[in-house]
Order: C-alpha cells, then structure tokens, then sequence
C-alpha cells in the first residue's frame, strides 16, 4: 500500500450505512473519510470534485443505481482514477460479474464489510492496477 493515507468516498441512501463504513473506514489504518453521497448522480459530480482514491459504493441507488454511478465516474475520471468497491446486501454470486462488468474493483457484501475486507480489496486492487 502506498504511504499516504487513502481518501475514501461513502455512496449509501441509508444514512445508518453510511455511518457503519465511516467507522469501519476510521478503524482502518491509512484510510480517511473524503466524503458522503446519498445518490448515484451525487456520487458522479463529488467524485469528479473531490478525487477520491477509492469509492465505497452501493449497489442500489435513488436515480441511477451504482453500477451506472460507478461506469459514469470511472469514464469521467482523468488523471486520477478511483477505486470503486461496490457493496450490497444482495449476495456476491448475484452482483458480483455485474460489478466487475461496470468496472468496479470488487463486490463485497455489506454483511462482511469490515477493516479487514476494505484493506484487502484495496490492496488487491492496487496490485492488479497497470
């Protein structure tokens, strides 16, 4: 993992969600809370201002859901490209090939969401990054 701390963005309509992974963000070590989205299209325009590392994004979304949010920031991303983690309450074997067809980096379900799961799903990630 590199040195500097790791700037995370939360994308949930459930705002009791958001809350459980801004502490499960804050018990990760290296890792910070950049900011919070309550929709896909939120989601779209703070990720192209804040120019996070890494999204943390729901699956299902008021507006366009976050397999739609995830395509759209990753195609709007320049210089610095996000990590997009979806997660659901819907199992792996369900989302799973969706998430990685819209360009996500993994699926996990938010039932497993943990420190452990947010630092390896960032650093699978960062290893198979070109």
């Amino acid at each position: 993992m590199k040195d500097s701390v790791v700037s995370v963005m939360i994308v949930d309509d459930q705002a009791p969600f958001r809350v459980a992974a801004r502490m499960v963000v804050q018990l990760t070590d290296g890792f910070t809370v950049l900011g919070e989205a309550e929709t896909g299209e939120d989601s779209v325009d703070m990720a192209a201002e804040l120019q996070p590392d890494l999204v943390l994004m729901d699956v299902n979304l008021p507006g366009i859901d976050g397999l739609e949010a995830t395509r759209h920031i990753l195609a709007a991303a320049a210089a610095k490209r996000p990590v997009v983690v979806l997660l659901s309450t819907y199992e792996a074997d369900e989302y799973g090939p969706r998430a990685a067809d819209a360009g996500a980096a993994a699926f996990i379900p938010k039932s497993e969401f943990d420190p452990d799961r947010l630092a390896e799903a960032w650093t699978a990630a960062r290893a198979a990054a070109p």
